[in-house]
């Protein structure tokens, strides 16, 4: 296949300002969003935050101990005959329960941006500026932009290194000769302290005494800067042509560039890093860029819909050629994203394991493990906090959390703390790093993960004598989370997730030559099967207006076959199920990934046609923009849930699922509407 063809006629082309759509470089632990200078030099024309983000920035406002787990609020909830505590949303000490959920958060790093003089020598109005053409060369990862400043042309190349959390800037102007043309960094107030994330996601730069920049060196070709907030520090490295730096503020320094003899061209290169940078010049990073970039594209999996008739078909390669540079960007780090990825802070900067699966499932699916395998082996770090939460409660085993930081604390919520579909995730996503790669090391190197997860699973399932079955809750919160923890009993995706998730530890354990809990087998063979009513599911066994006043949020039950197998569910009344969802669900309510959790459904119900309206419906939550990021409300401009579940749906259609053997593109439409070749895929479980 001409994988070149089918990238490169993908690229984000932009001939005017795009205020919702900057493009981003990175590497997968780091990553500089730009806006159409190619840097971050005009924030306020862009409704989304221009961020700087790594794996590595945290902070904690105040300092690491300012509240801990026993400033934690519990509240018991009756669970079959005992207490058990959850940090839900207290009515009292909120000063501490708010501190917590805020922190830690990801730091935004600093803004790097131009300075732009007139023929003056001042600063030029933003209306002299014109955008005239950007590009990001998704083959190389280069970032192309170009623009005229009252009438000069300037041209810029931006990068990150794929190894160094490092930006390089190559400009080419006139402006650099005339001494018209600055870049200085500048560094916001680390606090993330509105009681609402999504009133924090842009940066504080009025707070200057509640950090520190200092020049620890400087030289005429480099500088070194030392950034303290609280109890956290971080490094920057900035190394460049010729030039001179001088501090313009508290927290902002300038760089003035040198013109080179018989050259209009400049280069810079800026890195940040928790404690020594390491920085490399411009050309070196522009060049490993583009062997990266290019060594990923020929690597994973491709797929072409070129020759289809349906009208959507550019759409859907698009959003699928743009979803992989995204995730890759923005979910292939050593830890799982937060949902906005490296964009800005969601949440208070928070990961959220239940969306893990949605933002990393596809890598093993489109021949890329490794990117799932560096934020899997992260959960092999949490595991004693996994441990204790599950002992706090009175269970066995290891209880993932749903909302936290780096360090795999459990945040206080009104909501994360009474989920349980993130339990069996990092078991499914294990195995598929093992069906796409059946080496047993990667048996041993996770069998931890799947047997300690498993025998948490176990200990919460509830025998009921009257059905002779195990069931699920209360208390929990399904995945559709507009039910009470309280009053919900045996949602279908849980159900079908919990006997899934024991099937696999079984396996494992065959494959490792490793005894099995026998409890595994006892509670995968008597899940209780999930209650329907009229001939389709409902959200839960006590929740029979599923589809009039609790039709909102997402469609889950649908998940239990689709993502899953559905060894617990009969395919009529699912069929039911997902067509009913179609006919009645508020889908401005829905989220990024029901879509194609949708279509997932209806694929494996031999509902193609259904399947595409599902993965390309006209909704709100469904907008793909022009920097392919998946568009959901104001202040939620990048969700990156949406562009994984994309991909792994297109995955599923194209290379199929476990029972569909050779069959050609099992998921697309059988009508001629639709050409599909593709190279390098994986099926579904």
């Amino acid at each position: 296949m001409d994988r070149h063809s089918v990238v490169t006629r993908n690229h984000p082309v932009f001939t005017q300002l795009e205020p919702r759509s900057p493009l981003s470089v990175g590497n997968g632990e780091f990553a500089f969003s730009a806006d159409f200078t190619g840097l971050q030099t005009y924030p306020d024309l862009y409704e989304i935050p221009l961020g700087t983000q790594s794996n590595w920035g945290w902070h904690y406002t105040g300092g690491h101990h300012v509240f801990g787990d026993e400033d934690i609020v519990y509240q018991a909830f009756e669970t079959h005959g005992r207490k058990v505590p959850y940090p839900m949303k207290p009515e009292d000490k909120e000063e501490a329960y708010h501190w917590l959920r805020q922190n830690p958060h990801r730091l935004q790093l600093g803004r790097i941006s131009f300075r732009l003089l007139g023929k003056d020598g001042q600063d030029t109005d933003v209306t002299h500026v014109v955008p005239v053409r950007q590009e990001l060369n998704l083959w190389t990862g280069i970032l192309h932009s170009e623009f005229t400043v009252q009438g000069e042309r300037v041209r810029v190349e931006t990068a990150c290194d794929p190894r160094l959390d490092c930006i390089a800037i190559r400009v080419q102007s006139e402006l650099i000769r005339k001494q018209r043309l600055q870049l200085f960094v500048v560094f916001p107030a680390p606090d993330m302290t509105h009681r609402s994330w999504s009133k924090s996601v842009f940066p504080d730069w009025k707070q200057h005494d509640r950090h520190s920049t200092v020049l620890t060196s400087v030289t005429s070709t480099s500088a070194s800067l030392k950034r303290v907030l609280d109890e956290d520090e971080y490094a920057l490295e900035w190394i460049w042509d010729v030039g001179q730096l001088e501090q313009t503020g508290t927290h902002e320094f300038t760089l003035s560039p040198k013109a080179v003899p018989d050259s209009d061209i400049w280069s810079c290169s800026v890195s940040f890093a928790a404690h020594k940078p390491e920085t490399l010049p411009a050309d070196t990073v522009l060049g490993s860029s583009s062997v990266h970039w290019n060594q990923f594209w020929n690597d994973g999996g491709v797929i072409d819909f070129e020759g289809s008739s349906d009208p959507r078909a550019a759409e859907l390669e698009r959003r699928v050629i743009l979803s992989q540079f995204l995730s890759a960007v923005h979910s292939g780090g050593s830890m799982p994203p937060q949902e906005t990825g490296y964009m800005y802070n969601s949440w208070f900067g928070k990961m959220h394991l239940e969306m893990h699966w949605w933002h990393a499932a596809h890598f093993p699916l489109w021949n890329r493990t490794d990117l799932l395998c560096k934020s899997m082996d992260w959960y092999r770090t949490i595991l004693p906090e996994a441990r204790e939460l599950a002992r706090s409660q009175g269970y066995v085993g290891a209880r993932w959390p749903k909302m936290v930081g780096y360090n795999g604390h459990q945040t206080p919520s009104p909501v994360a703390p009474g989920l349980i579909w993130q339990q069996p995730h990092p078991m499914a996503l294990a195995e598929m790093c093992y069906l796409s790669r059946p080496d047993p090391a990667m048996l041993t190197r996770y069998k931890d993960i799947v047997f300690e997860a498993a025998d948490f699973m176990v200990s919460y399932a509830h025998w009921e004598e009257k059905r002779q079955a195990y069931v699920l809750g209360p208390p929990l919160i399904p995945a559709q989370e507009n039910h009470a923890m309280n009053d919900s009993l045996n949602p279908p995706y849980e159900l079908e997730y919990w006997k899934f998730g024991l099937e696999i530890a079984i396996l494992w354990a065959e494959r490792l030559n490793h005894p099995a809990n026998p409890d595994w087998a006892s509670v995968a063979s008597r899940m209780a099967k999930p209650r329907h009513e009229d001939g389709v599911y409902l959200a839960h066994e006590n929740c029979p207006d599923t589809f009039t006043a609790k039709n909102h949020d997402h469609p889950s039950m649908v998940g239990a076959l689709g993502l899953l197998p559905g060894s617990l569910i009969d395919p009529v009344i699912m069929r039911n199920t997902l067509l009913k969802v179609e006919e009645c669900w508020d889908w401005e309510s829905a989220w990024g990934w029901d879509f194609p959790m949708c279509a997932m459904t209806a694929a494996r119900l031999n509902e193609p046609e259904l399947a595409m309206d599902f993965l390309l419906m006209d909704a709100t939550k469904n907008t793909y923009l022009p920097n392919g990021h998946n568009y959901q409300r104001a202040g939620l401009w990048a969700y990156l849930p949406g562009n994984g579940g994309l991909l792994t749906a297109v995955a599923m259609m194209a290379a199929g699922w476990t029972g569909t053997g050779e069959k050609e593109n099992p998921g697309f439409p059988r009508d001629g509407s639709w050409t599909v070749k593709w190279e390098g895929l994986h099926p579904l479980m």
